[in-house]
């Protein structure tokens, strides 16, 4: 399974890690990843999401299928 967020699709990023002595090697920084289980009353069940920390703060204040439909995307889709 692929570290990215099923929700909000980011990935890890790669760059540079920089010495006192200007010594540049790789480094990558992955997201932070969560796998949490939500409830959906609409449907009264749980469902488990593989999404970032900040998705998972937008998806307790709006709601996972308004979250869902604002990206246009099914719930099929993210459900892991």
């Amino acid at each position: 399974m692929s570290r990215r967020c099923s929700l909000t699709n980011k990935k890890p990023l790669v760059g540079n890690r920089v010495s006192h002595a200007k010594n540049r090697t790789k480094m990558r920084q992955l997201p932070n990843l969560q796998l949490k289980r939500i409830y959906l009353p609409e449907e009264s069940r749980w469902v488990r999401v593989r999404l970032s920390a900040r998705a998972l703060r937008t998806v307790s204040k709006k709601g996972l299928l308004a979250f869902l439909k604002d990206r246009g995307l099914k719930l099929k889709d993210v459900v892991a």
